[in-house]
């Protein structure tokens, strides 16, 4: 399926949260995004991405424990036997892809309920710039913060060169097992809600 959001020209890059979801999702996200000028990241949404290693499918998910904007660290290993988790590594906070990406998981929260998943975005942005952005936008997922890198390593979506992660997707079954991987290969791109879900309920 194709990706969704490609960005033309310059642009920042965002990213998105992950935990502890809302009861209800809510029904829109908060003003539009903007783009910001930032020198360092300017036409970045239109980088190439060279292949990366994440999980093997079939393998446990490397456990982890974050912050998150839900007020309490989230711990993967808490999931199991009870949900089948999405692990949605993005960029940076406050960029027009990964705004609307996070934005697009809040209009489908019922959906990914259905199929008992819940979503957690992943970015190496500071946890108060993750709940600055989640408030501003009405981001109804919570979102975890890897401020030290150590797990978008651990997943092989860090970029070195630029300190921050490729937009990437890693489905955990609730058996903690690595059941389905993606990542973009351009930053700009993003997966369509609905190829996600197509993969959840395959694991019904």
């Amino acid at each position: 399926m194709p990706a969704q959001g490609a960005v033309k020209g310059p642009a920042g890059i965002a990213w998105c949260g992950v935990g502890g979801q809302i009861p209800e999702p809510r029904r829109r996200c908060g003003p539009p995004a903007q783009r910001i000028a930032i020198p360092e990241l300017a036409d970045k949404t239109m980088m190439t991405v060279t292949a990366t290693s994440l999980p093997a499918v079939g393998e446990a998910a490397p456990d982890f424990t974050l912050e998150s904007t839900a007020h309490e660290d989230v711990a993967l290993a808490s999931f199991r036997g009870e949900s089948n988790v999405v692990l949605a590594f993005f960029p940076l906070a406050f960029t027009t892809v990964c705004t609307a990406q996070m934005c697009s998981f809040t209009d489908d929260f019922s959906l990914f309920r259905s199929v008992n998943a819940k979503v957690f975005g992943i970015s190496v942005d500071s946890l108060p710039t993750l709940k600055e952005f989640k408030s501003k936008h009405d981001i109804g997922i919570d979102l975890l913060s890897d401020f030290k890198r150590e797990i978008c390593r651990a997943y092989g979506t860090l970029m070195e060169d630029t300190y921050f992660s490729r937009r990437a997707y890693v489905i955990v079954d609730r058996q903690g097992v690595v059941r389905w991987t993606f990542v973009e290969a351009e930053l700009g791109d993003r997966r369509d809600n609905a190829e996600l879900l197509d993969q959840l309920r395959s694991l019904a």
